[in-house]
Protein backbone atom coordinates (compact mmCIF):
# COMPACT_ATOMS: atom_id res chain seq x y z
CA UNK A 1 0.00 0.00 0.00
CA UNK A 2 1.59 3.63 -1.27
CA UNK A 3 1.30 5.74 1.75
CA UNK A 4 0.08 9.38 1.22
CA UNK A 5 1.55 12.29 2.61
CA UNK A 6 -0.08 15.20 3.15
CA UNK A 7 1.87 18.31 1.46
CA UNK A 8 0.44 21.07 4.71
CA UNK A 9 3.69 22.19 6.47
CA UNK A 10 4.35 19.82 9.33
CA UNK A 11 4.30 22.87 11.87
CA UNK A 12 0.63 22.99 10.84
CA UNK A 13 -0.62 20.26 11.90
CA UNK A 14 -0.67 16.95 14.46
CA UNK A 15 0.02 14.18 12.28
CA UNK A 16 -0.95 10.42 13.26
CA UNK A 17 0.10 7.27 12.15
CA UNK A 18 -2.31 4.65 11.72
CA UNK A 19 -1.03 0.87 11.60
CA UNK A 20 -4.43 -1.24 10.65
CA UNK A 21 -4.21 -4.29 7.92
CA UNK A 22 -5.66 -3.80 4.47
CA UNK A 23 -4.68 -6.86 3.29
CA UNK A 24 -4.08 -10.54 5.17
CA UNK A 25 -6.00 -12.32 7.83
CA UNK A 26 -7.04 -9.10 9.40
CA UNK A 27 -7.33 -7.40 5.93
CA UNK A 28 -11.45 -7.72 6.69
CA UNK A 29 -11.36 -4.91 9.31
CA UNK A 30 -9.12 -2.29 7.31
CA UNK A 31 -12.02 0.09 5.90
CA UNK A 32 -14.38 0.12 8.98
CA UNK A 33 -10.90 0.73 11.18
CA UNK A 34 -10.13 3.38 8.63
CA UNK A 35 -13.51 5.57 8.69
CA UNK A 36 -13.83 5.35 12.32
CA UNK A 37 -10.80 6.73 12.59
CA UNK A 38 -11.63 9.84 9.89
CA UNK A 39 -14.86 10.51 12.37
CA UNK A 40 -12.20 10.69 15.40
CA UNK A 41 -9.73 13.08 13.88
CA UNK A 42 -12.64 14.89 12.60
CA UNK A 43 -13.80 15.15 15.60
CA UNK A 44 -10.66 16.07 17.92
CA UNK A 45 -10.27 19.10 15.37
CA UNK A 46 -13.47 19.67 15.54
CA UNK A 47 -12.42 20.64 19.69
CA UNK A 48 -9.58 22.21 18.36
CA UNK A 49 -7.28 19.65 17.50
CA UNK A 50 -4.22 18.17 18.96
CA UNK A 51 -1.68 21.28 21.18
CA UNK A 52 -3.91 23.36 19.09
CA UNK A 53 -2.66 22.02 15.85
CA UNK A 54 -4.55 20.46 13.05
CA UNK A 55 -4.58 16.41 13.50
CA UNK A 56 -4.43 14.46 10.03
CA UNK A 57 -3.69 10.54 9.84
CA UNK A 58 -1.45 8.25 7.73
CA UNK A 59 -2.36 5.31 7.04
CA UNK A 60 -0.02 2.24 7.14
CA UNK A 61 -0.98 -0.84 6.00
CA UNK A 62 0.10 -3.32 8.99
CA UNK A 63 -1.30 -6.71 7.16
CA UNK A 64 2.44 -6.61 5.25
CA UNK A 65 5.42 -8.58 6.76
CA UNK A 66 6.40 -6.53 10.34
CA UNK A 67 9.64 -5.20 8.77
CA UNK A 68 8.36 -3.62 6.20
CA UNK A 69 5.78 -1.80 8.37
CA UNK A 70 8.71 -0.98 10.87
CA UNK A 71 10.61 0.30 8.01
CA UNK A 72 8.20 2.59 6.47
CA UNK A 73 7.20 3.62 10.00
CA UNK A 74 11.34 4.73 10.79
CA UNK A 75 11.29 6.84 7.39
CA UNK A 76 7.98 8.45 8.88
CA UNK A 77 9.73 9.53 11.63
CA UNK A 78 12.76 10.43 10.54
CA UNK A 79 11.29 12.81 8.50
CA UNK A 80 9.05 14.53 10.90
CA UNK A 81 6.28 13.19 8.73
CA UNK A 82 4.32 11.54 12.02
CA UNK A 83 3.77 12.80 15.32
CA UNK A 84 2.09 9.21 17.08
CA UNK A 85 1.11 6.00 15.71
CA UNK A 86 -1.51 4.02 16.88
CA UNK A 87 -4.02 1.61 15.38
CA UNK A 88 -5.24 -2.22 15.17
CA UNK A 89 -2.80 -4.84 14.34
CA UNK A 90 -1.40 -8.12 15.45
CA UNK A 91 1.39 -8.22 17.98
CA UNK A 92 3.93 -9.29 15.84
CA UNK A 93 3.17 -5.86 14.12
CA UNK A 94 3.70 -3.99 17.54
CA UNK A 95 6.84 -5.42 18.73
CA UNK A 96 8.10 -4.45 14.93
CA UNK A 97 6.70 -1.16 15.69
CA UNK A 98 8.24 -0.62 18.94
CA UNK A 99 11.20 -1.20 17.71
CA UNK A 100 11.04 1.08 14.99
CA UNK A 101 9.26 3.81 17.61
CA UNK A 102 12.02 3.76 19.71
CA UNK A 103 10.27 5.91 22.62
CA UNK A 104 11.17 9.03 19.91
CA UNK A 105 6.68 9.26 19.49
CA UNK A 106 3.93 7.96 21.78
CA UNK A 107 2.70 4.86 20.51
CA UNK A 108 -0.94 3.42 20.82
CA UNK A 109 -1.80 0.04 20.71
CA UNK A 110 -5.49 -0.82 20.60
CA UNK A 111 -5.83 -4.60 19.49
CA UNK A 112 -6.88 -6.58 22.61
CA UNK A 113 -3.74 -8.86 23.07
CA UNK A 114 -1.76 -11.00 25.33
CA UNK A 115 -1.05 -8.76 28.37
CA UNK A 116 2.52 -9.13 28.56
CA UNK A 117 4.73 -6.44 29.66
CA UNK A 118 5.95 -3.79 26.70
CA UNK A 119 8.29 -0.57 27.13
CA UNK A 120 7.08 2.36 25.24
CA UNK A 121 3.56 1.26 24.12
CA UNK A 122 0.17 2.46 25.72
CA UNK A 123 -2.58 -0.73 25.83
CA UNK A 124 -6.29 0.07 24.76
CA UNK A 125 -7.52 -3.49 24.41
CA UNK A 126 -8.83 -6.01 26.46
CA UNK A 127 -6.18 -8.49 27.82
CA UNK A 128 -7.13 -12.19 29.07
CA UNK A 129 -7.55 -11.78 32.88
CA UNK A 130 -10.46 -9.67 32.61
CA UNK A 131 -12.09 -10.74 28.83
CA UNK A 132 -11.30 -14.22 28.53
CA UNK A 133 -11.31 -15.51 32.18
CA UNK A 134 -14.68 -13.98 33.23
CA UNK A 135 -15.99 -15.25 29.95
CA UNK A 136 -15.16 -18.69 30.30
CA UNK A 137 -16.43 -18.53 34.03
CA UNK A 138 -19.69 -17.27 32.99
CA UNK A 139 -20.06 -20.23 29.84
CA UNK A 140 -19.23 -23.01 32.27
CA UNK A 141 -21.53 -21.56 34.49
CA UNK A 142 -24.52 -21.33 32.29
CA UNK A 143 -24.27 -24.20 30.10
CA UNK A 144 -22.62 -27.95 30.47
CA UNK A 145 -19.10 -27.14 28.94
CA UNK A 146 -16.30 -29.12 30.70
CA UNK A 147 -14.28 -29.85 27.68
CA UNK A 148 -12.64 -27.32 25.54
CA UNK A 149 -10.53 -27.42 22.69
CA UNK A 150 -8.11 -24.45 21.82
CA UNK A 151 -7.47 -23.02 18.30
CA UNK A 152 -5.49 -20.38 17.38
CA UNK A 153 -2.98 -18.74 15.00
CA UNK A 154 0.65 -19.24 14.77
CA UNK A 155 1.89 -16.51 16.99
CA UNK A 156 2.42 -14.78 20.24
CA UNK A 157 -1.45 -13.85 21.16
CA UNK A 158 -2.69 -17.43 20.76
CA UNK A 159 0.30 -18.85 22.31
CA UNK A 160 -0.07 -17.19 25.42
CA UNK A 161 -3.94 -16.84 25.68
CA UNK A 162 -4.15 -21.07 24.86
CA UNK A 163 -1.09 -20.93 27.90
CA UNK A 164 -3.83 -18.66 29.94
CA UNK A 165 -6.61 -21.25 29.78
CA UNK A 166 -4.39 -23.96 30.41
CA UNK A 167 -3.27 -22.28 34.06
CA UNK A 168 -6.58 -21.30 34.81
CA UNK A 169 -8.45 -24.22 33.37
CA UNK A 170 -8.82 -25.90 37.35
CA UNK A 171 -10.16 -22.79 38.78
CA UNK A 172 -12.37 -22.56 36.28
CA UNK A 173 -13.61 -26.12 36.02
CA UNK A 174 -12.32 -27.08 32.88
CA UNK A 175 -10.17 -29.25 31.12
CA UNK A 176 -8.19 -28.20 27.77
CA UNK A 177 -8.53 -31.48 25.47
CA UNK A 178 -6.55 -30.79 22.23
CA UNK A 179 -4.62 -26.86 21.52
CA UNK A 180 -3.53 -26.80 17.65
CA UNK A 181 -2.57 -23.59 15.85
CA UNK A 182 -2.59 -22.55 11.85
CA UNK A 183 0.08 -20.12 10.11
CA UNK A 184 -1.92 -17.28 9.01
CA UNK A 185 -3.92 -17.88 5.81
CA UNK A 186 -3.08 -21.69 5.93
CA UNK A 187 -6.14 -23.20 4.75
CA UNK A 188 -5.06 -26.45 5.20
CA UNK A 189 -3.92 -26.42 8.44
CA UNK A 190 -7.48 -24.54 9.23
CA UNK A 191 -8.74 -28.15 8.31
CA UNK A 192 -6.79 -29.88 10.17
CA UNK A 193 -7.53 -28.31 13.03
CA UNK A 194 -11.11 -28.78 12.35
CA UNK A 195 -10.53 -32.06 11.99
CA UNK A 196 -9.17 -32.74 15.61
CA UNK A 197 -12.34 -31.46 16.91
CA UNK A 198 -14.98 -33.34 14.83
CA UNK A 199 -12.60 -36.20 16.51
CA UNK A 200 -11.96 -35.49 19.62
CA UNK A 201 -16.07 -33.59 20.33
CA UNK A 202 -15.15 -31.52 22.77
CA UNK A 203 -17.74 -29.35 24.82
CA UNK A 204 -16.53 -26.11 23.23
CA UNK A 205 -13.68 -24.51 21.37
CA UNK A 206 -11.94 -21.52 22.54
CA UNK A 207 -11.30 -19.66 19.31
CA UNK A 208 -7.77 -17.34 19.03
CA UNK A 209 -7.88 -16.67 14.97
CA UNK A 210 -7.52 -13.48 13.35
CA UNK A 211 -9.78 -12.29 10.84
CA UNK A 212 -10.48 -13.90 7.71
CA UNK A 213 -8.90 -17.14 9.30
CA UNK A 214 -11.78 -16.81 11.80
CA UNK A 215 -14.24 -17.13 9.21
CA UNK A 216 -12.98 -19.70 7.26
CA UNK A 217 -12.61 -21.70 10.13
CA UNK A 218 -16.35 -21.13 10.90
CA UNK A 219 -17.48 -22.20 7.54
CA UNK A 220 -15.82 -25.54 7.81
CA UNK A 221 -16.97 -25.90 11.42
CA UNK A 222 -20.47 -25.36 10.30
CA UNK A 223 -19.96 -27.60 7.07
CA UNK A 224 -19.97 -30.66 8.95
CA UNK A 225 -22.50 -29.45 11.60
CA UNK A 226 -20.66 -29.23 14.83
CA UNK A 227 -21.99 -25.91 15.90
CA UNK A 228 -25.25 -27.82 16.69
CA UNK A 229 -23.65 -29.50 19.26
CA UNK A 230 -20.25 -27.34 20.04
CA UNK A 231 -19.91 -24.21 21.42
CA UNK A 232 -17.38 -21.58 19.90
CA UNK A 233 -16.37 -19.04 22.03
CA UNK A 234 -13.66 -16.01 20.66
CA UNK A 235 -12.06 -12.69 22.36
CA UNK A 236 -11.72 -11.67 18.80
CA UNK A 237 -14.81 -11.87 16.94
CA UNK A 238 -16.82 -8.70 15.02
CA UNK A 239 -19.70 -7.83 12.95
CA UNK A 240 -17.41 -7.91 9.67
CA UNK A 241 -16.48 -11.51 10.48
CA UNK A 242 -19.88 -13.06 11.45
CA UNK A 243 -21.19 -11.54 8.18
CA UNK A 244 -18.30 -13.30 6.63
CA UNK A 245 -18.71 -16.14 8.07
CA UNK A 246 -22.45 -16.49 6.87
CA UNK A 247 -25.51 -16.79 9.63
CA UNK A 248 -25.44 -20.52 8.69
CA UNK A 249 -21.54 -21.08 10.47
CA UNK A 250 -22.70 -18.47 13.89
CA UNK A 251 -24.79 -20.73 15.31
CA UNK A 252 -23.39 -21.18 19.19
CA UNK A 253 -20.94 -18.85 18.83
CA UNK A 254 -19.77 -16.45 21.86
CA UNK A 255 -17.90 -13.33 22.18
CA UNK A 256 -16.36 -10.89 24.53
CA UNK A 257 -15.41 -7.28 24.44
CA UNK A 258 -15.35 -3.93 25.28
CA UNK A 259 -17.99 -2.65 22.91
CA UNK A 260 -20.78 -3.98 20.43
CA UNK A 261 -22.56 -1.62 18.10
CA UNK A 262 -25.98 -3.95 19.56
CA UNK A 263 -25.16 -2.50 23.16
CA UNK A 264 -27.57 -0.50 24.50
CA UNK A 265 -26.36 2.67 26.34
CA UNK A 266 -26.08 6.43 25.65
CA UNK A 267 -22.39 6.05 24.50
CA UNK A 268 -22.89 3.61 21.51
CA UNK A 269 -25.64 4.52 20.32
CA UNK A 270 -24.20 8.44 19.99
CA UNK A 271 -21.40 7.11 17.84
CA UNK A 272 -23.24 4.70 15.62
CA UNK A 273 -25.55 7.97 14.76
CA UNK A 274 -22.51 10.44 14.52
CA UNK A 275 -20.62 7.88 12.02
CA UNK A 276 -23.50 7.50 10.31
CA UNK A 277 -24.38 11.11 9.77
CA UNK A 278 -20.68 11.67 8.99
CA UNK A 279 -19.84 8.83 6.42
CA UNK A 280 -24.01 8.46 5.35
CA UNK A 281 -25.69 5.06 5.01
CA UNK A 282 -23.23 2.80 3.04
CA UNK A 283 -20.16 2.93 5.19
CA UNK A 284 -18.07 0.14 6.68
CA UNK A 285 -19.76 -1.19 9.10
CA UNK A 286 -19.03 0.11 12.59
CA UNK A 287 -17.59 -3.38 14.50
CA UNK A 288 -15.78 -3.34 18.06
CA UNK A 289 -12.13 -4.47 15.99
CA UNK A 290 -12.70 -0.48 14.21
CA UNK A 291 -13.85 1.01 17.35
CA UNK A 292 -10.63 0.49 19.65
CA UNK A 293 -9.08 2.75 16.89
CA UNK A 294 -11.79 5.37 18.03
CA UNK A 295 -10.11 4.70 21.34
CA UNK A 296 -6.77 4.68 20.22
CA UNK A 297 -7.08 8.20 18.62
CA UNK A 298 -9.07 9.55 21.77
CA UNK A 299 -6.32 7.94 24.41
CA UNK A 300 -3.58 9.15 22.60
CA UNK A 301 -4.82 13.61 22.01
CA UNK A 302 -5.84 12.85 25.87
CA UNK A 303 -2.80 11.75 27.10
CA UNK A 304 -0.45 14.67 24.79
CA UNK A 305 -2.82 17.24 25.68
CA UNK A 306 -2.34 16.10 29.35
CA UNK A 307 0.94 15.99 29.19
CA UNK A 308 1.51 19.08 26.50
CA UNK A 309 4.01 17.35 24.52
CA UNK A 310 4.57 14.45 22.67
CA UNK A 311 7.91 13.29 24.20
CA UNK A 312 8.00 9.81 25.95
CA UNK A 313 9.22 10.78 29.53
CA UNK A 314 6.30 13.22 29.35
CA UNK A 315 3.78 11.35 28.34
CA UNK A 316 4.94 8.34 31.25
CA UNK A 317 4.59 11.01 33.93
CA UNK A 318 1.13 11.85 33.08
CA UNK A 319 -0.56 8.75 32.64
CA UNK A 320 -1.25 8.27 36.19
CA UNK A 321 -4.93 8.54 36.69
CA UNK A 322 -6.21 9.44 33.30
CA UNK A 323 -9.86 8.39 32.81
CA UNK A 324 -12.36 9.67 30.27
CA UNK A 325 -15.92 8.61 29.38
CA UNK A 326 -16.09 7.26 25.43
CA UNK A 327 -18.03 4.89 23.69
CA UNK A 328 -17.03 1.79 25.35
CA UNK A 329 -17.97 3.78 29.01
CA UNK A 330 -15.08 5.24 31.39
CA UNK A 331 -11.57 4.73 30.67
CA UNK A 332 -9.46 4.28 33.20
CA UNK A 333 -5.41 3.91 32.50
CA UNK A 334 -3.66 1.84 35.38
CA UNK A 335 0.05 2.37 34.18
CA UNK A 336 -0.23 1.56 30.40
CA UNK A 337 -2.94 -0.60 30.54
CA UNK A 338 -6.76 1.21 30.00
CA UNK A 339 -9.74 -0.91 31.65
CA UNK A 340 -13.19 -0.91 31.32
CA UNK A 341 -16.37 -2.51 31.33
CA UNK A 342 -16.05 -6.10 29.22
CA UNK A 343 -19.32 -7.44 28.14
CA UNK A 344 -20.26 -10.90 26.96
CA UNK A 345 -22.24 -11.76 23.72
CA UNK A 346 -23.81 -14.15 21.76
CA UNK A 347 -23.52 -14.03 17.88
CA UNK A 348 -27.36 -13.10 16.24
CA UNK A 349 -27.68 -13.01 12.22
CA UNK A 350 -24.77 -10.45 11.72
CA UNK A 351 -24.66 -8.93 14.60
CA UNK A 352 -24.73 -9.51 18.59
CA UNK A 353 -26.75 -10.04 21.26
CA UNK A 354 -25.21 -8.33 24.98
CA UNK A 355 -25.77 -10.74 27.04
CA UNK A 356 -24.23 -9.94 30.59
CA UNK A 357 -21.74 -7.72 31.87
CA UNK A 358 -18.44 -9.85 32.71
Amino acid sequence: MTTIIDTTPMGDRFAVGVAIPMQGSGGIFGPSCRSVVDLAVHEINSQGGVLGREVSSVVLDSGRAPHLVARELDALIERGHIHAVTGWHTSLVRDAIVGAVAGRIPYVFTALHEGLPGADVVNVGEVPAVQVAPALAWLRENFPVASWAVVGNDYVWPHFSSRFVIDAAPTLGITVSSIGFAAFGDERALTSLVDTIERDRPDAVAMFLVGQDAVLFNREFASRGLDRDILRYSPLMDESMLMGSGVDATENLYSSAGYYRSLVSANTIDLQSRYAGFHGPFAPPLNNTAESCYEGMLTLAHLVERAGSTDMTAIKASIAGLAYDGPRGVVEYQGAQGFHDVHLARADGYDFEVLSRI
